[in-house]
């Protein structure tokens, strides 16, 4: 008996091997197109009506795969944590990053979201009571020079682009969720908590509904098409990839995968749409990747007795 199970659960781990690379390739590529999706739907929609079509269309994909796959309703006391989820995940995220990128390249834009590990990095400390290296902190004086940069160097002269800080409050917003979501995935599977969150952001975007259909009658097809791409592929497809990743590997593993993001959103971004960030903010956005290399890589650690 147990030479008959062990190849088959040997074949098992190798499977879930493969399945965990594959689904990061995924989001990666599928975040990074997110970035230019926002760039060429705001060209015919607002911010908060473009960022409550993608939900719509996330939340009815979602929904129809949980009545298939008959899902279990989430814990009654998990319904409050799952709904501040949403909120922190979708909701703000999703509206600021649309508010930012009215100003801000998407290339620029991802440049900034990737700043999430910094301020996981101070939430540890303040909430957690983690130690903050000495490597750490230059690490966030080094990404806080370049998101500066980055932030004056946006327009079409060295003023405060308001729409970087915009983006600033969306990637604080998702490094509390990105905190708050490990143990629930220990109750819930990568499928089901993200359909929950998602239905809950989509809620509380609801508050951009006044005018919305009136928007999407008026909107030109190419953006309300990239809106429904949005809502299938980066939101539903990408979320349950990334949260299938994270509930097998370690969080501080797989966080340094999203250094890919800005490279892949530039390459999209001028093949999409033509557009290229300002010098000054590639500039500031590489400073800032560095920054985040130094936050990110694992410390050095003694080799234990065997």
């Amino acid at each position: 008996m147990t030479a008959t199970t062990a190849p088959a659960a040997l074949s098992a781990a190798r499977r879930t091997d493969w399945r965990v690379p594959v689904a990061i390739v995924v989001c990666m590529v599928l975040w990074a197109s997110a970035f230019v999706g926002i760039r060429a739907g705001l060209a015919g929609y607002a911010p908060g009506h473009y960022a409550l079509l993608r939900f719509l269309v996330a939340s009815a994909t979602l929904g129809v795969i949980a009545v298939l796959k008959r899902m279990r309703p989430p814990r009654p006391r998990d319904v409050p944590a799952l709904l501040l989820h949403g909120f922190l995940g979708f909701t703000v995220y999703h509206a600021c990053l649309n508010y930012g990128e009215q100003t801000v390249s998407a290339a620029a834009a991802c440049f900034l979201i990737i700043a999430i590990p910094i301020f996981t990095t101070l939430l540890a400390v303040l909430f957690l009571k983690e130690t903050l290296t000495r490597r750490a902190v230059f690490g966030v004086l080094v990404s806080v020079v370049g998101i500066a940069l980055i932030s004056f160097g946006e327009g079409d002269s060295l003023d405060l682009n308001v729409g970087a800080l915009y983006v600033l409050v969306a990637a604080f917003a998702e490094s509390v969720f990105i905190v708050l979501q490990k143990p629930f995935l220990r109750r819930y599977s990568p499928l089901e908590y993200v359909t929950w969150t998602v239905l809950a952001g989509t809620f509380f975007l609801l508050a951009f509904s006044p005018g919305f259909f009136a928007a999407v009658a008026a909107a030109p097809l190419p953006a309300t098409l990239a809106g429904i791409y949005l809502g299938i592929f980066p939101a539903a497809v990408a979320y349950v990839a990334w949260a299938y990743a994270l509930a097998r590997v370690e969080a501080s593993k797989i966080v340094v995968t999203q250094y890919a993001l800005p490279g892949l959103t530039l390459l999209i971004g001028w093949a999409w749409l033509g557009e290229l960030p300002t010098m000054v903010s590639l500039a500031g956005g590489l400073v800032a990747l560095f920054g985040v290399v130094i936050i990110t890589l694992p410390a050095r650690r003694a080799v234990p007795a065997a």
